[in-house]
Formats: C-alpha cells, structure tokens, sequence
C-alpha cells in the first residue's frame, strides 16, 4: 500500500512539476551558465544522480567537490520550496531526478537505478522504474 501511495504521489509530482514549469526553475542545473559547471560535466567529472542531486563521479579536485556542494545547496532549496505543503522533499527530488536524467545528453553522466554511473547514448537513459 506504501509502495502505491508513493507511486501515486510521484507520478502527481511530475505532472505537477512540468505543469508548473520547474524546468525554468532548475534550468541553472541544466544550461551551464557557469562555464566551469558546463566543462565539469562535459568533462564527465559531475553527473545526474537518481536522487535529484548532481554528483561527483570519481575521485575530482576540491573546486569540483565546493561546486557541486553549492548546486546541490541551490537544488535542495528549490526542492524544499516547490515540494513545500504537496510532498516530502525527497520526493520531489526524486520525481525532477526522473526529469533530470531524461534530459541528459549524449556524452553526459548519469546515474542508473542500480547507483552506477553511466555515459548518455543516443539511446533513452536507464532510470527508475517508479519513473513516470
């Protein structure tokens, strides 16, 4: 019953997450308008996490690790914000991760359901199966 209810939830949150636009909300997670964002992840030294959160993947520098830490700090109250009242956080995290990882390009990192990393094909990427 937990496992549909979270479904059901999920599935609402992501309707109501590209309803409302969180796209322009999070495009600053997307678009690289900090060149050294844009690098690191063209790079494949940050990726996607299945958690709604960017990721350091491997062992990178500490300007890596400050930047990813401050991207996640600005996710996190984006998160908070919109999942405010509706959701937990966590849940809104994950139902953008859903989003986040589908938007991937090829080249790009992303994380698997499993936690592995992966490179972006012209394939779909490998997600969640609770993904809508």
């Amino acid at each position: 019953m937990t496992t549909m209810r979270f479904s059901r939830q999920l599935a609402g949150l992501a309707a109501l997450a590209l309803a409302a636009g969180s796209g322009a909300t999070l495009a600053w997670a997307q678009d690289g308008r900090d060149p050294a964002y844009a690098a690191a992840r063209a790079a494949g030294k940050v990726g996607e996490q299945k958690d709604g959160y960017l990721g350091v993947v491997g062992s990178q520098g500490a300007d890596i690790a400050a930047m990813v830490k401050d991207l996640n700090n600005k996710r996190r109250a984006v998160y908070t914000a919109k999942a405010s009242g509706k959701s937990t956080i966590e849940e809104y995290a994950f139902a953008t991760a859903c989003r986040l990882i589908l938007e991937t390009k090829a080249g790009e990192k992303y994380q698997a359901a499993d936690g592995s990393w992966k490179v972006r094909t012209a394939a779909a990427p490998e997600r969640d199966a609770r993904c809508p």
